[in-house]
């Protein structure tokens, strides 16, 4: 494990593409920043963290030994990873809400934004960055979002929770390239948010429809049961889950 630590950077998922453009970093390369000017989320959204309140950091994982239409295995690992550090932690109620934000009683108190290294259609590495809300107490604008702090009434320590996140990311890593596939699926969506409930989505034309949440396809597709026991597969770029 090679670890970069940064006062203040734009965005550490562009700091570790950076070193990517010049020569492949070592397995486990991660940069840390207190503070992080243009945290990116999923579909171009920006990530809000207070400075210094939070954890903002990325991992450079080599993730050669699996091919390309396996890489949303890498976002059930990590994720699987942050919510058993979390529940290790004692943070209640803690879920998976498709892809890949992690709520606790219904509220947003982590982001992963991977984005893989992929070379002539073979995956070289994964940038996967990650973003925790560990101390702030106060987010403008931001209703769904909360912090272990708030959560929990406990000042969490930052550097505690980033080495037990990087232990278990880690371990599910490790299934990972032993090929557990059917384990890492079945443990991903177990924790799911809202799994087998009526849920309301939104589509890309603004649609708004009901369904059940049955699962993913391997591919990262969000599986429902629609009206007349109809089943079909999403992608991110057209529903959204509306909570």
């Amino acid at each position: 494990m090679y670890i970069i630590k940064l006062d203040a950077i734009d965005s550490t998922n562009s700091y570790l593409k950076g070193l990517c453009v010049k020569k492949t970093p070592k397995d486990f390369t991660i940069v840390i920043s207190e503070s992080q000017t243009q945290g990116r989320g999923q579909m171009g959204t920006q990530w809000q963290a207070e400075s210094t309140k939070n954890l903002t950091f990325s991992v450079f994982k080599d993730v050669s030994f699996l091919e390309v239409q396996q890489q949303f295995y890498i976002s059930m690992a990590v994720a699987l990873g942050i919510t058993k550090a979390l529940n290790e932690l004692q943070v209640p109620k803690i879920k998976i809400k498709w892809p890949n934000d992690i709520l606790s009683e219904n509220k947003k108190i982590a982001g992963i934004l991977i984005e893989n290294v992929i070379k002539n259609n073979t995956l070289v590495g994964s940038v996967i960055g990650i973003g925790l809300n560990v101390n702030q107490k106060f987010f403008d604008e931001l209703p769904n979002a909360s912090s272990l702090q708030l959560i929990t009434g406990v000042v969490h320590n930052k550097q505690e929770v980033f080495y037990l996140i990087l232990k278990h990311i880690k371990l599910y890593f490790e299934r990972l390239q032993n090929e557990d596939f059917d384990f890492l699926k079945t443990a991903y969506e177990s924790q799911l948010f809202r799994i087998k409930k009526p849920s309301s989505f939104k589509a890309s034309s603004n649609q708004i429809f009901s369904g059940f949440i049955e699962g993913v396809t391997d591919d990262g597709k969000l599986q429902l049961l629609l009206e007349d026991d109809v089943k079909k597969a999403f992608d991110l770029k057209e529903i959204q889950l509306l909570y």
